[in-house]
């Protein structure tokens, strides 16, 4: 793969786009029971409160971490690494987007540092939520629909793929998608989009594994 161009780099308590990254003794905290968010969500791509309510109860019962977990980090990495894209990401769509797997440049290399978190109106997995299948993006500028976004003003992104993670009961947890600031060519995306497909069914492979031990 070609040299990226580099990006300024924005710290986690600058960056627009995602809060910081959590404490590290967040990661793999003990956990008690997931409690539904109250009130009702609102927005343009909201999600209704039952399908909410419906996707914490399922985590609860899976145990599944709504925290940063290596596990997920590792699976991150792995996506990214064989896609050979920069970013890589395991993402529950929660009160807001929440990366409980991320893989990221190191802060040296001079492209921007995200956090753990987004609003789910932003970037294009809630399209992915939406449509429950795989989203490829060679170039997001091909296509007006998907040009105008916030992630490609805060991150300078080109390219994006994702995929639904749906469980059996067909409850929609979240995505799993890889990011880039290099567009892709054409004849790449049929390949790419089969990379996170099949990195979401490893991610549910594992969380129905786990939720057996």
């Amino acid at each position: 793969m070609s040299q990226h161009p580099s990006a300024p780099y924005l710290a986690p308590s600058t960056t627009p786009a995602a809060l910081s990254l959590p404490r590290r003794d967040m990661r793999d905290a003990a956990r008690g029971p997931i409690t539904p968010p109250a009130t009702a969500i609102t927005g343009p791509q909201a999600q209704q409160p039952s399908e909410l309510t419906q996707r914490y109860e399922l985590l609860d019962r899976l145990g599944v971490p709504t925290v940063a977990s290596e596990d997920f980090d590792e699976l991150a990495r792995d996506m990214a690494t064989h896609a050979g894209f920069l970013y890589g990401f395991v993402n529950l769509f929660l009160e807001e987007q929440t990366f409980v797997g991320l893989h990221q440049p190191s802060a040296d290399t001079g492209y921007v540092i995200v956090g753990r978190t987004m609003s789910r109106n932003h970037g294009w997995c809630p399209e992915v939520m939406a449509r429950k299948k795989a989203l490829p993006l060679h170039d997001v500028h091909a296509s007006p629909r998907f040009s105008g976004n916030h992630v490609v003003d805060a991150v300078g992104i080109r390219s994006y793929f994702g995929a639904p993670l749906i469980h059996d009961s067909g409850t929609v947890l979240g995505t799993v998608c890889v990011i880039d600031p290099e567009k892709r060519p054409l004849s790449e995306a049929r390949r790419l989009r089969d990379i996170v497909i099949n990195a979401g069914a490893q991610v549910m492979d594992h969380i129905v594994r786990a939720s057996v031990r």
